[in-house]
């Protein structure tokens, strides 16, 4: 009987508190280098965003850095990086975060900079036009203008879900961004934007009861606003393989990328989790199966990868979520031989087992990985945020190398057999470059 992998967990401290007014705090300290981490996550992503206004989500993050109450257009800028520090944001499927990064001295101007845009941020309908704009060219760059723009994330789901909160163009359409109007962002605000619907997580060089302190004193008094509702995410369940295919006028080579339907990856944690190793096991490194027997052996493509999630966001998605294997091909390459031969090698794996020494060297890379991510304050504040959003398990983080080091070779074999082309989902490029 193979043995599991033994992979030691880490034992970052967690300290938890949720203030008067609903805001959850997570405080890790860590007194080895004198940064901080400073992270704030809002339960509102893609998903959340309304009919008739794609791209909302994104675009409202990029308002959240045009000034707040107390600080003009470009100040959180200026303040942050005065400091000799670094901040940004991102929005995801089903959240959205803010950050910064500072030496630990500066840790009250982080704190003042995100509880004031907390308690509002200046919605103008200069700023809101502006941004639009903004939006609009990181469309024009990232997908319109660039080969496999939004491939596979914005181009599968519409394939794979058939609900508008989960197959819905994230990024935006242009007419939708254009009707966006001052009210629609200070509606999206009032909602979603509340203190009982973010988590504060800090993490690094601090004293918990002064950080403590200085938490309640800078947002104590954000007003209360509730935890709204959120969207129903339920999807249907697929009915048959599906699959579609574009021209990509820029791509100058053939791709393809499929997508299975997973268990639920909070609720069915146990059962979600070896999917996550198997990703890995199928297509990372030159050993792994996939770049094997397509990349080096058969040579039907030229790469290949294996993700969980659209944003590869494995540990901090909610339901529904996918399996993504993508790849791209030599010129003629052909997508349905690459698909039958990874129905073969999934096949192979769910009845044959796995190799001796694959799932260890696996577990061991993956865990490695986990370990050096959480190496950073910041790797520690921006995950603990969304855990305690979606989990309420910002520890969980410390058991994930140890979580995967259990995963055994049935496990494996038992989700590979759950890959059938019947539950697949599939869109393949068709090169438009020089034709």
């Amino acid at each position: 009987m193979a043995r599991k992998m033994k992979i030691p967990a880490t034992k970052y401290p967690v300290e938890r508190f949720t203030l008067d007014n609903g805001l959850r705090v997570v405080l890790t300290p860590d007194r080895s280098a004198p940064v901080v981490g400073v992270a704030v996550v809002y339960d509102v992503g893609i998903r959340s965003e309304p009919e008739g206004r794609t791209g909302f989500a994104h675009l409202f993050e990029h308002l959240m850095f045009q000034g707040s109450e107390n600080l003009e257009k470009l100040a959180h800028f200026r303040h942050v990086q005065g400091a000799g520090g670094s901040f940004n944001g991102s929005t995801h499927l089903d959240y959205t975060d803010y950050f910064e990064v500072l030496p630990s001295g500066a840790l009250e101007r982080a704190l003042f900079l995100e509880a004031d845009r907390m308690r509002g941020p200046r919605l103008t309908e200069e700023n809101l036009r502006n941004q639009v704009d903004v939006v609009k060219e990181e469309i024009r760059v990232n997908v319109m203008n660039r080969p496999y723009g939004g491939f596979p994330w914005l181009r599968l789901p519409p394939v794979m879900f058939e609900t508008f909160a989960n197959a819905h163009d994230g990024y935006g359409s242009f007419g939708d961004l254009d009707h966006a109007t001052v009210a629609d962002a200070e509606e999206f605000f009032d909602k979603y934007y509340a203190s009982g619907n973010a988590v504060l997580a800090v993490a690094g060089d601090f004293d918990v009861a002064q950080a403590t302190t200085l938490i309640q004193r800078h947002f104590g008094d954000v007003p209360a606003r509730g935890k709204p509702d959120l969207p129903d995410f339920a999807e249907p369940d697929i009915d048959g393989e599906r699959r579609e295919a574009y021209t990509d006028r820029l791509a100058p080579l053939p791709a393809v990328a499929s997508g299975w339907r997973l268990p639920d990856p909070i609720a069915e944690f146990e059962a979600y989790l070896p999917y996550v190793v198997l990703a890995e096991v199928l297509t990372d490194g030159d050993a792994s199966r996939l770049v094997e027997r397509l990349v080096q052996r058969d040579r039907t493509v030229t790469s290949v990868g294996g993700y969980i999630g659209f944003m590869g966001d494995e540990y901090q998605v909610r339901n529904p979520t996918a399996m993504l294997l993508q790849a791209h091909m030599p010129p003629g390459g052909d997508a349905d031989k690459v698909l039958r031969t990874i129905d073969e090698e999934l096949d192979r794996l769910a009845t044959g087992g796995m190799a001796p020494g694959e799932l260890a060297r696996t577990q061991a890379r993956m865990a490695t990985h986990l370990l050096r991510d959480t190496d950073a304050v910041l790797g520690r504040a921006l995950p603990m945020a969304v855990l305690e959003t979606q989990r309420g398990r910002p520890q969980l983080l410390n058991e994930l190398p140890r979580l995967v080091g259990e995963v055994t070779e049935a496990q494996i074999v038992a989700a590979a057999a759950t890959l059938r082309p019947e539950r697949r989902s599939t869109i393949e490029v068709l090169p438009g470059a020089n034709q």
